[in-house]
């Protein structure tokens, strides 16, 4: 009987113990949510993929796995909103299966401070996402000296761990050997570039359309072949800039988009495509595996489309696809 006491004291003893551990570890654990680059997050299923427990019994598009080469989303981070790593979170914790890219438009990732920074480009790599620093080296080709400016662009940007430099020239007259030449550097420091082309001159500063429209758009054929010139380069997508095309024109040039396609390959080029009626008529248009550019506002209306679960008149039930689940 005293035997049997001293175990169950010690017993209860151990267990207590053990208590005051877990409760010490819990009240001194960081707030911060931890993640790896193993997140059971990255495996999980959709309720929309999840055939035995979830709504898998639904018709649905199937999308392929990320990394895709095709039916790309690329969303914008911050710029028209604060975007900390709280707010990425909530986005990655609960879109991530829709969500390849995130770029940082008009240089606002050099508003931040570095610890900041690195959080979200971390981030948003151990969801499966990568990192685009958005046409911020326009700016630096106005410098006295660009080629030194350059250098120290791309050794910072590698540093934070960038995986993408875009290249835009809306507002700046450029060779284009040059912008060739702009492309090997980036691919020297072990980045991707991710060049900008449109046909609007003056596009990516929110200018008026009446402005726009006194300076005039550029023959697409001019497009396509700086665009062919890039891909030889060993660019691995090229952005199609909406202005002229799709914003701040009074009717769209749905022309210029038929000639892209038609004359580029089509997995290798992206679409601006950041107002719902843009986008909804991308895939309307040229399915759900044209690569398309949005805010990060817009991803969820986005997937429901590209799945086929949902969308506007035009599209409603009208979205569908013939290929192995």
């Amino acid at each position: 009987m005293l035997a049997r006491t001293q175990v169950t004291t010690a017993s209860k003893c151990a267990v207590g113990s053990a208590e005051q551990q877990l409760l010490r570890a819990t009240t001194s654990a960081p707030l911060s949510r931890k993640f790896t680059a193993s997140s059971a997050l990255q495996k999980e299923l959709t309720l929309l993929q999840d055939k035995k427990y979830g709504f898998g019994f639904a018709r649905s598009n199937p999308r392929p796995p990320k990394p895709r080469s095709k039916g790309v989303t690329e969303i914008r981070g911050p710029y028209y909103t604060v975007m900390g790593k709280r707010y990425l979170a909530d986005v990655l914790e609960t879109m991530e299966t829709h969500v390849d890219g995130l770029k940082f438009a008009g240089g606002s990732f050099t508003l931040f401070p570095e610890k900041p920074l690195r959080e979200l480009i971390d981030l948003a790599h151990e969801h499966g996402v990568y990192v685009s620093t958005g046409g911020w080296a326009e700016h630096l080709l106005t410098h006295p000296d660009p080629n030194t400016v350059f250098d120290k662009y791309l050794k910072k940007c590698k540093d934070l761990g960038f995986d993408v430099v875009e290249l835009s020239s809306g507002f700046l007259s450029l060779p284009e050997d040059d912008w060739l030449r702009l492309v090997d550097k980036v691919h020297s420091h072990k980045l991707k570039a991710k060049p900008e082309l449109g046909i609007q001159f003056g596009a990516g500063g929110d200018t008026p359309t009446s402005s726009l429209e006194a300076i005039g758009t550029s023959d697409p054929v001019k497009l396509v072949n700086m665009g062919r010139k890039f891909l030889d380069a060993g660019v691995e997508r090229l952005m199609i800039e909406s202005e002229g095309i799709t914003e701040n024109v009074e009717s769209w040039r749905t022309d210029v988009v038929s000639t892209i396609m038609k004359e580029l390959p089509s997995e290798r080029v992206m679409f601006e495509a950041a107002d719902p009626k843009v986008f909804n008529w991308y895939v309307r248009e040229f399915g759900i595996d044209v690569n398309l550019f949005v805010d990060h506002s817009q991803i969820v209306q986005l997937s429901c489309l590209r799945q086929g679960i949902w969308g506007t008149a035009d599209t409603w039930g009208k979205v569908v696809s013939f290929r192995p689940d």
